[in-house]
């Protein structure tokens, strides 16, 4: 099959040893078990994509009626989670109920994950934009203040995306080139060297590296 995403939850992080006896941390990710929900034609629907759905316990009071007869149509089990993952290859045979599952991956090649990062709340320039603060001495009373933000004659107006305090986080951010450790299709983990966004809980996606390095 061409599809070359998985939908999975990150576990946690942990330390893996490397053959050179080098230590390298790892986040571990539970990759899928998947389930094609839903197919997209491009002669249909313009694209070819698959709907996938990441297989997990969810009671059936919790899903509307719509959603019902949307998984009833696909004959699988309702899912809590839902994602698109678009295909390339125009002439694949996947259909609707196969299974997506770790295995698709393997130890040496590069993974994008996209999750959604840790929300912070409101926030200062110093932390939000790392702003590097005023004196703290000699009586100094600009500490950690933003500073001007532009000049009178000219432009004589706020420059455009200029960095505020504001809201930081809880946006969805892609880590690129991954390099994955391990996989155990066992179990249905994949280790990837780095971190990845959003906090241990947090459902993402993997797909393989558009530009590996």
């Amino acid at each position: 099959m061409a599809v070359n995403g998985i939908l999975g939850i990150k576990l946690g992080m942990t330390q893996v040893f490397q053959p050179d006896g080098t230590l390298v941390g790892c986040t571990v990710l539970q990759a899928g078990p998947c389930v094609v929900v839903e197919r997209r034609m491009k002669g249909k629907h313009g694209y070819d994509s698959v709907q996938l759905g990441l297989v997990e316990f969810v009671k059936p009071q919790r899903v509307n009626k719509a959603m019902t007869g949307h998984y009833k149509s696909a004959g699988v089990a309702p899912m809590k989670l839902l994602r698109e993952v678009r295909i390339e290859e125009s002439s694949d045979e996947t259909k609707v109920g196969d299974r997506v599952l770790v295995d698709r991956f393997k130890a040496g090649e590069l993974v994008d994950v996209s999750g959604v990062s840790k929300g912070r709340g409101f926030q200062g320039g110093v932390k939000r934009w790392h702003y590097r603060g005023g004196d703290s001495t000699h009586g100094s009373m600009f500490h950690r203040a933003p500073g001007g933000i532009g000049a009178s004659s000219f432009p004589s107006r706020v420059w455009k995306n200029q960095h505020f305090p504001g809201h930081m986080g809880n946006v969805k951010v892609t880590a690129k080139n991954l390099e994955v450790v391990k996989v155990d299709a066992d179990e249905n983990l994949l280790l990837v060297r780095g971190s990845v966004p959003g906090p241990s809980g947090a459902y993402i996606m993997i797909r393989k590296a558009k530009r590996g390095k």
